[in-house]
């Protein structure tokens, strides 16, 4: 596959023809578009000393849709030709049906650009990325003798859009991704313990690649790893913990944003279903979702309907307010788009999926807020949970928390999970911090079986009542 340019129109395809076609595919149909895409990608694993994985992947082809009502016709296909379209065209027009339907009235046009020209992979050379890798290896062993392992990862992908709808919309989106993880493993008295620091964003992998930004990761690692070393078995039992800022955000992500999504709403499967306009959390607790922050891992300048991303209130003062649409939902439940419409890729369907979600900070010292938890965790990292959407209930894995008791910080603890519900846990917030941060771009959500890139943020949050669950008392 060349690294030219994609572009199909000009390529392999004749544009007024699919247009064509599009609208033979859509006619009496409420909605539908063509969806080209063009993804490659290279990750670079060095393990223990030595090149693990070292992959290039590159893929194309497109989507085609139409959609009356609830039901959508889609279909894909690897080889971007008019014949390939044709085929598309009779598998879509089976949810038209009869017809009947209006086009919806096509997306507002936008101009913005949210992220970097610079090409994620070809922007260093391959025995740039290894080197660097190497330099990683050295250097967090060198930090201290007890480090037995290291793990570092480059990755980066571009995705090249492009998107055609019925009324002769035309846009082109090249979306860059790049990220840096360390992973340490450090070993004392026979004890192993592991620690994990990585980010990026929409960016070009330059600035990745400075000794600076993956001496910090490769620092932040080992100081986590060390951490563990020292921690004692958690608690068990009912009490109030205090969330960090940034990355504990993912709490805020997967107990409470799914069931802000407009699909599990108009169907009723939402625990927030019918509670528009009502208080759902505690007052001052305002969640945004917003995918026009500059070079964030979940902006995007326009989603995969052609929507330009929004700024998008959830939960203001407290109140539910808003909901994330993509174009079918939106219009069957009589509300407007909100550029949140996603898709993993051609060969998938969108449906509505968050972005960079996250807590908008409040007027409270953390130090003050860790000071007022009498007995409790006080967790900043998390790991892998699991999140029901009907109810919210949800259980996550601490991967750095400490006991505090008297407002006191004392040992870390090793093996604490969180437990509740995001629809209680949002009445239950005590205190907000005036630190609020966004993760440093680590975030991949699912859902349905589809993957797509997301943010997460919060400031430090008290939240009372938790149930933590680790070794007994």
């Amino acid at each position: 596959m060349s690294d030219t340019a994609f572009r199909p129109f000009e390529q392999t395809l004749d544009q007024s023809k699919a247009l064509e076609l599009l609208k033979e595919a859509t006619l009496g149909a409420e909605d539908g578009e063509l969806f080209l895409e063009r993804r490659r990608s290279e990750a670079l694993v060095f393990d223990d000393g030595r090149v693990k994985t070292a992959s290039y992947d590159a893929s194309e082809g497109f989507g085609l849709r139409a959609v009356r009502g609830e039901v959508a016709g889609y279909a894909h296909s690897t080889e971007i030709s008019e014949s390939a379209l044709r085929r598309a065209v009779a598998t879509a027009r089976l949810a038209v049906g009869d017809g009947g339907g209006t086009l919806a009235l096509p997306p507002a046009a936008t101009n913005k650009r949210l992220y970097t020209d610079d090409d994620p992979i070809g922007g260093a050379s391959f025995p740039v990325k290894l080197d660097t890798l190497r330099q990683i290896d050295d250097f967090a062993r060198g930090l201290d003798s007890r480090v037995v392992q290291v793990t570092a990862t480059i990755a980066a992908s571009l995705q090249e859009v492009e998107i055609l709808r019925p009324e002769g919309t035309h846009l082109r989106d090249v979306r860059p991704m790049t990220r840096v993880n360390v992973s340490v493993i450090v070993e004392h008295n026979g004890r192993r313990e592991s620690g994990t620091a990585g980010g990026g964003g929409r960016v070009g992998l330059s600035g990745l690649l400075d000794p600076a930004d993956w001496q910090a990761k490769a620092q932040e690692a080992l100081r986590i790893a060390l951490v563990n070393l020292e921690a004692e078995p958690a608690p068990a039992g009912v009490m109030d913990v205090v969330l960090g800022p940034g990355w504990p955000g993912i709490l805020l992500h997967e107990a409470i944003g799914h069931g802000l999504e407009g699909d599990a709403n108009r169907k009723g499967s939402s625990v927030f279903a019918g509670l528009m306009g009502q208080q759902v959390a505690a007052k001052g607790v305002t969640v945004l979702d917003d995918g026009t922050i500059p070079d964030r891992r979940g902006s995007i300048s326009f989603d995969d309907e052609g929507t330009p991303s929004g700024k998008n209130v959830l939960i203001e003062d407290g109140i539910l307010v808003g909901f994330m649409q993509d174009r079918q939902n939106a219009r069957l439940m009589g509300v407007k788009p909100t550029g949140n419409g996603r898709r993993e890729s051609y060969a998938h369907t969108p449906m509505p999926r968050m972005t960079n979600t996250y807590m908008m900070g409040g007027n409270a010292n953390p130090a003050d807020i860790v000071a007022d938890l009498k007995d409790g965790i006080y967790a900043v990292g998390f790991g892998g949970g699991q999140v029901d959407v009907t109810n919210g209930k949800f259980v996550f894995s601490c991967t750095e928390a400490y006991r505090v008791k008297n407002g006191k910080i004392g040992a870390p603890v090793k093996g604490a999970t969180l437990i509740g519900d995001g629809a209680t846990a949002l009445h239950q917030i005590r205190a907000l911090g005036n630190d609020m941060a966004l993760d440093p771009g680590l975030g991949n959500c699912g859902k349905a079986g589809q993957w797509v890139p997301v943010g997460v943020g919060q400031p430090t949050v008290m939240i009372g009542g938790l149930t933590v669950g680790g070794a007994a008392a």
